[in-house]
C-alpha cells in the first residue's frame, strides 16, 4: 500500500503547487502536519518529498524545511513550458530579451497615460516585499507584464501573459541566502527596474530598448553566478 500512499501525496502536493495553494517560496506543511492530515507515516512523507525534489518542484533547506519552486501555471492559453535546468533558463532570458526589448520600445512610443503608474505600482510593490521570495517573484512578474501591456500590441502581452511566472528566474541559491546577501540584489534589480520606466517614461524607443536588454543580461549573470558559472566580477 505504500507506493499507493506515497503516490497519493505526491499528487496532493504537485496539485497544490501547481494551483498556486502554495505559493512559489512558501513552505511545504511539515512533515507533522503532513502526518496528521494524510494518516501516512513519516517515511511516505519523506518519499513524497524526495520525489517531489527529483521533479524540480520543491526544494529543502536543512533545518528550515521545504519550499515549493514552480509558480502556478498560466490561466490562460496553453500550457507553457516551465524551465527546470540551468541551460533551460538561459535560453528563456534569451528569448526574452528579444521578445521584451521590443515591448519596451513600443511601450516608450505609445506613451498610453496607463503604463507609468502601474509600472510605479508594481516597482513599489516589489521594494516592499523585501526576501519573501514568492511577493518578490509576482511583482517582478508584475512590471513586466505592465511594459508589456504598454506597448499596446496584444501579441507582446499575450507572450507575456503565456509565459507566466516561470519567466522570472528565483535559483534555488535565493531561499538559503540570508537577508543581508539578497537584499543588495533585490536592490539592484529594482535600480534596473527604475532605469527601464524611467526610459519609457521619456519616450525614446532605443533608450528602453537598451535599458531591457541590459537588465536581462544582467539577469543571466546573476543566475549564471547563482549557478557557480562564473563569479560576481566577471
Amino acid at each position: 500500500m505504500k507506493p499507493n500512499l506515497t503516490t497519493g501525496l505526491i499528487e496532493h502536493l504537485r496539485e497544490q503547487i501547481s494551483s498556486g495553494a502554495i505559493a512559489p517560496g512558501d513552505k511545504l506543511p511539515s512533515e507533522n502536519a503532513l502526518i496528521a492530515e494524510h494518516g501516512v507515516s513519516r517515511t511516505v512523507v519523506r518519499e513524497a518529498v524526495t520525489r517531489l525534489q527529483a521533479e524540480g518542484l520543491v526544494h529543502t533547506r536543512r533545518g528550515a524545511g521545504s519550499f515549493a519552486l514552480t509558480p502556478p501555471a498560466p490561466e490562460t492559453g496553453a500550457q507553457a513550458r516551465v524551465p527546470r535546468t540551468l541551460a533551460e533558463r538561459r535560453q528563456l532570458l534569451e528569448f526574452r530579451m528579444g521578445l521584451e526589448s521590443e515591448a519596451a520600445a513600443a511601450a516608450a512610443v505609445a506613451g498610453s497615460a496607463d503604463t507609468l503608474p502601474a509600472l510605479d505600482a508594481a516597482l513599489a510593490a516589489f521594494r516592499q516585499a523585501g526576501t519573501n521570495a514568492s511577493r518578490s517573484m509576482s511583482c517582478d512578474f508584475e512590471f513586466h507584464s505592465a511594459v508589456a501591456a504598454g506597448s499596446g500590441n496584444p501579441y507582446f502581452l499575450d507572450a507575456v501573459h503565456h509565459l507566466g511566472p516561470a519567466m522570472i528566474a528565483m535559483p534555488r541559491q535565493r531561499l538559503d541566502s540570508t537577508d543581508s546577501v539578497l537584499l543588495p540584489r533585490l536592490e539592484q534589480v529594482a535600480e534596473e527596474h527604475l532605469t527601464i520606466r524611467n526610459a519609457i517614461a521619456s519616450g525614446n524607443a532605443m533608450a528602453a530598448a537598451a535599458a531591457m536588454r541590459v537588465h536581462l543580461a544582467n539577469s543571466l549573470h546573476r543566475l549564471e553566478v547563482e549557478a557557480g558559472m562564473t563569479t560576481a566580477g566577471n
